[in-house]
């Protein structure tokens, strides 16, 4: 165990790590020979393996990596730095190296560091900046002239950052600090049976495997022809990982619920090409015997064709076509067989979760989906035991608040929360720490309860209580003789 630990933490060929360089990440598979753009940098991810996660590297003249080595970096305590800013002109003639210059250094095949250092030592008004100034100057000049990059491992909160940065509406605008009340306030952990229903590129489901560690059973619901597990491949899980996750078409899900569905109505292909393990053994033996019988037949015609003339090679010809004919309906057999014992061991998985659906002790219930949450909620409900979380995500208000409604007059659930969660970075530094200018406009909504069991009886007649509580006494009788 302690062996794998350390490999894990490892660069190995065949992984998914995440690029980074300042707050920009990219995903992308570790393999030999194939080249990987990011921030407008070539590079080759070979001299990376083997190295540890977390490992800085700088990208070299002819696109390999190499490990950035610890030097001493130029500190403002040995240059003068001014009191303020106030005689300091921004009329662009401050600094003397050119372009042309500067990329001359960069043809000469000088490292950026060594660039940013000559802006520094050319650069009129350095010395009379602030000493939070020059800092500035120097972080912004490493940024554009200094080609480091680091590979991480890749995690939830890497791979939301992420997402939400470059392609938000992939994952529906769900916010990294929003993904993280979801799995606490749904109860994830470890051992636990969750059904997940997410429209996010698989982001919502690795994050829900990455916390239950591979122990427990997921039941994702898709929509559409099947589901889309983009980000999930992304976290590099193990194939352990994949043992205890089932999957179940959204559109069964009335048909399981009114105890209608059947083997033949789940999505696959007709009942006359779905084949058994027993007829698919016996096809494969008929077949064992037309090919022994094939083959013997063209024996036998070439043995004949040697004792002819000359016309023995336009027979030879004519059979060879007909061997080639043979060859390619023999595959064509195969690749159908193929697709049809395929095709089996996925009905046969949907049964499966099928049955694990019907016994309905689900212990939490996650929905991220672009579609509309009321009757997602309403239906995937009856699968939750009673006394488990449930949550719903929607990146709008209103659709929460109808299924709020809707929630309050069907009752069997309690605690019922709407919330919006509120995120704002700070910049953390030794005597300029301040709020960020920028901050995130919204990180979506969230409805939040916990499931109880439904008395219908009980419910009615407590309802009718409250009734005639809440009503006036002449309104009152008229309830009563209505009852009577």
């Amino acid at each position: 165990m302690e062996a794998e630990r350390r490999l894990s933490l490892r660069i190995r060929e065949g992984d998914c790590a995440v690029l980074k360089r300042g707050d920009v990440f990219k995903a992308v598979p570790v393999l030999r020979q194939r080249k990987i753009i990011f921030e407008k940098q070539g590079f080759y991810l070979d001299n990376a393996i083997g190295h540890v996660y977390g490992t800085t590297f700088e990208v070299t003249s002819d696109g390999n990596l190499q490990p950035k080595r610890q030097v001493e970096e130029t500190t403002t305590e040995t240059k003068e730095a001014g009191t303020d800013n106030r005689n300091i002109v921004d009329d662009g003639k401050s600094q003397k190296l050119t372009h042309d210059d500067i990329k001359a250094l960069k043809d000469k095949g000088i490292k950026g560091q060594e660039i940013v250092q000559q802006l520094i030592e050319n650069s009129t008004t350095f010395r009379d900046k602030t000493e939070f100034a020059q800092d500035k100057y120097i972080k912004k000049k490493k940024k554009k002239y200094e080609a480091v990059i680091t590979i991480v491992k890749p995690s939830t909160r890497i791979l939301s950052t992420m997402y939400y940065a470059r392609e938000p509406g992939k994952i529906i605008h769900l916010r990294y600090d929003t993904l993280a009340q979801m799995l606490t306030l749904g109860n994830v952990r470890a051992g636990n049976k969750m059904v997940v229903m997410e429209t996010c590129a698989g982001l919502v489901l690795g994050a829900v495997m990455e916390r239950m560690g591979g122990y427990g059973s997921i039941i994702q619901m898709y929509p559409g022809g099947g589901p889309v597990r983009a980000a999930t491949s992304c976290f590099g899980f193990p194939k352990p990982f994949f043992n205890n996750l089932h999957e179940f078409p959204l559109s069964k899900v009335n048909s399981l619920l009114c105890g209608t569905l059947s083997v033949e109505t789940l999505p696959s292909e007709s009942e006359d090409t779905a084949l058994t393990e027993e007829e698919m053994n016996g096809l494969v033996d008929e077949k064992q015997s037309s090919v022994q019988g094939t083959e013997e037949e063209s024996s036998a015609e070439t043995a004949m064709e040697i004792n002819q003339t000359e016309e023995q090679e336009t027979i030879d010809i004519n059979a060879e076509d007909a061997e080639f004919k043979e060859n390619k309906e023999k595959e064509n057999k195969e690749n159908v067989r193929e697709k049809q014992r395929k095709q089996w061991e996925r009905r046969k998985k949907l049964t499966e979760t099928a049955a694990l659906l019907r016994e309905k002790n689900a212990d939490g219930l996650l929905v991220a989906s672009k579609f509309h949450p009321t009757p997602l909620l309403l239906s995937l409900l009856e699968f939750v035991a009673p006394s488990r979380p449930f949550v719903v995500y929607c990146q709008y208000k209103e659709p929460l608040l109808e299924c709020y409604t809707k929630l309050r007059e069907r009752g069997g659930v309690v605690n019922l929360k709407l919330s919006e969660t509120w995120l704002r970075s700070y910049q953390v530094l030794p005597d300029r720490s301040h709020p960020k200018l920028t901050m995130s406009g919204g990180g979506g909504y969230l409805l939040s309860g916990i499931t109880v069991v439904l008395d219908k009886g009980k419910s009615d007649s407590s309802n009718l209580e409250a009734l005639k509580m809440e009503e006036p006494s002449s309104k009152r009788c008229k309830v009563q003789d209505l009852c009577c």
